[in-house]
């Protein structure tokens, strides 16, 4: 990632409360944003001013997130129309991520 643009995975196991959880690892400072197949479609442009603050992305498990963590959201954002195996839509969103970060520098990673 760019300077500036470091990212950090946490990972919570599935169970009861999940939401709650996931909730409470969410630093108090971010900006909270869920991915759900029923957000917004952004392309590569509009995303990246989400990376304009701290922000944290939360990808819900097989069940999807639940209605806690999508009412607490800031923005639901969809990645794709399809379902998308979790460690497909975690590739696909660290790739949004370095893609965006690389057009806010000026670096010409991302065409259009």
């Amino acid at each position: 990632m760019p300077r500036g643009y470091e990212l950090e995975r946490v990972a919570l196991r599935p169970g009861p409360r999940e939401g709650t959880r996931l909730l409470a690892a969410v630093p108090k400072s971010s900006r909270l944003v869920a991915l759900d197949e029923h957000g917004r479609d952004l392309t590569t442009a509009q995303f990246a001013p989400l990376l304009s603050r701290e922000t944290a992305f939360v990808i819900g498990g097989a069940d999807g997130l639940g209605a806690e963590v999508k009412q607490a959201a800031a923005l639901l954002v969809r990645l794709s129309s399809l379902t998308l195996p979790h460690a497909l839509a975690q590739l696909v969103l660290v790739e949004q991520i370095y893609r965006a970060a690389t057009l806010l520098t000026g670096h010409p990673y991302h065409r259009e």
